[in-house]
C-alpha cells in the first residue's frame, strides 16, 4: 500500500522500519522540526527524520497543520505534498501535533494510529507513564481509527503487555515500540484484504494519560512507598525522582520497598552499603541516586563519597 507516515521519537521510528520492511510504498513522511537537545542545545533531528534521510524518503517537518493556524504556509506546504503523495493511508504514531480534519479525510484509509495502551484506558500523551504510577497489572498497544476526537477513534487491533516489577518507562517503552510494529504492519495485511473490523470504544473504564511535567518528580516522602517506588519507574528516564540533600538537589533513579517507620523523608539508615528513607508508609531504598552533574551511582558507591547518619 501507498502509506503516509507522520511519527517523531524512537517509538515512531520502530513502526516506519517495519513499514519498509514489509515492502510498503512510503511517498511521504512527516516529523515534528528538529529540536535543541544536549547541553549545547544544538538542534537535533527526530528518530524518524535521521531514519527517512538515512532510507532517502521525503520528509516534512510542518509546524503545524491548520490552515487556519499560526503557520499557515507550513500547513498549505504540507498540503500540497499529501495531496502529490496520494496515500491509501496515514499511520500516526506519537506524532506530537493534532491531526486537522483536512488530514483525516485525505488518504483513502483514513489515518490509523499507534497508541501505547489498552483503549479505552489510558487515552492521551503519556499512556506508558501513566499505566506504570498506577500500578497497572499490564498494558499494550491499540490500532485505532483515528478521529476528531482525543484516541476515541474505533479500535482495529489490540495485544496486551504485562508490566514487570522492575519496568521503567524506557523498558516498557521498547517493548511497546516493538508489539506496535508488529501490529501496525499486520493491521495493514489485513487493511489490504477488507479483513479490518472496526469496534467502537467502550464508554466505561476511560482514563487520560496526562503528560508528564517536569515538577511530578519531586518526590513526596508523605506518600506511601509503594507509591513513590512506582513513580520512580514511571518517571524514568524523564524526569526523574527529585529530593534534596543537605540543601543540594538529588536524584532518586530506582528503589524498592522495605519495612520502617519514621518522619517521612528521615533517614533510618545509612550503613552497610543501604539508605532507606522513612515514607508515609513503610520505607524506601533507593538504589541509584545522581548529585547535580554527575552520574546515576549504585547506593552503595553514594554513601562510601557522601557518608550520611540515621536521623
Amino acid at each position: 500500500m501507498k502509506v503516509a507516515f507522520a511519527g517523531t521519537p524512537e517509538f515512531a521510528r520502530a513502526a516506519l522500519a517495519a513499514l519498509q520492511g514489509a515492502g510498503h510504498e512510503l511517498p511521504l513522511v512527516l516529523t515534528q522540526p528538529d529540536r535543541p537537545a544536549g547541553r549545547g542545545l544544538k538542534l537535533q533531528a527526530s528518530p524518524v527524520k535521521q531514519f527517512a534521510q538515512a532510507h532517502g524518503l521525503a520528509l516534512a517537518q510542518p509546524r503545524s497543520l491548520r490552515l487556519d493556524g499560526k503557520y499557515p504556509e507550513d500547513a498549505t506546504a504540507a498540503r500540497t505534498a499529501l495531496e502529490q503523495a496520494a496515500p491509501d493511508v496515514m499511520v500516526v504514531a506519537a506524532y506530537g501535533l493534532i491531526l486537522p480534519p483536512w488530514v483525516l479525510a485525505l488518504p483513502r484509509h483514513g489515518c490509523l494510529n499507534i497508541h501505547g495502551s489498552l483503549l479505552p484506558r489510558w487515552r492521551g500523551a503519556a499512556p506508558i507513564q501513566r499505566a506504570i504510577e498506577a500500578g497497572d497489572a499490564e498494558t499494550g498497544i491499540t490500532i485505532m481509527q483515528m478521529d476528531a476526537g482525543l484516541d476515541t477513534g474505533a479500535m482495529l487491533l489490540a495485544e496486551a503487555a504485562p508490566i514487570t516489577a522492575s519496568d521503567t518507562s524506557a523498558t516498557l517503552h521498547d517493548r511497546l515500540a516493538a508489539l506496535g510494529a508488529r501490529l501496525i504492519v499486520q493491521a495493514l495485511d489485513l487493511l489490504a484484504q477488507g479483513a479490518l473490523q472496526p469496534r467502537p470504544q467502550p464508554a466505561e473504564g476511560v482514563t487520560y494519560a496526562h503528560k508528564i511535567e517536569k515538577t511530578e518528580g519531586t518526590i513526596d516522602w508523605r506518600a506511601p512507598a509503594v507509591e513513590i517506588e512506582r513513580r520512580l519507574r514511571a518517571f524514568d528516564p524523564f524526569p526523574g525522582g527529585s529530593t534534596v540533600l543537605g540543601g543540594q538537589p538529588l536524584k532518586v533513579w530506582r528503589g524498592r520497598v522495605v519495612p520502617g517507620s519514621g518522619v517521612p523523608g528521615q533517614v533510618l539508615q545509612a550503613s552497610a552499603g543501604r539508605l532507606v528513607v522513612a515514607c508515609g508508609a513503610d520505607a524506601l531504598e533507593p538504589l541509584e541516586l545522581q548529585l547535580a552533574g554527575g552520574k546515576r551511582i549504585p547506593a552503595r558507591d553514594f554513601l562510601q563519597r557522601h557518608p550520611l547518619a540515621a536521623g
